[in-house]
């Protein structure tokens, strides 16, 4: 016995849960943070709120 334990797995659920919050989060953070219109100029109100984000967070986008 050299006091190693047996690797822990990973549920298939909680697996599922990640590969879907992963894209998720990664399609805000580029929509706050980076996007300047090319996606949400679909409407001002969105553009808006991604800008007023921005702004929130720090970043500097002007």
């Amino acid at each position: 016995m050299s006091g190693l334990s047996a690797p822990s797995t990973i549920s298939l659920p909680r697996l599922r849960l990640w590969f879907l919050a992963v894209p998720v989060l990664l399609l805000i953070a580029y929509l706050v943070l980076m996007d300047n219109g090319a996606i949400s100029q679909t409407g001002a109100y969105l553009h808006e709120l991604m800008h007023d984000g921005r702004h929130l967070l720090g970043v500097p986008c002007h």
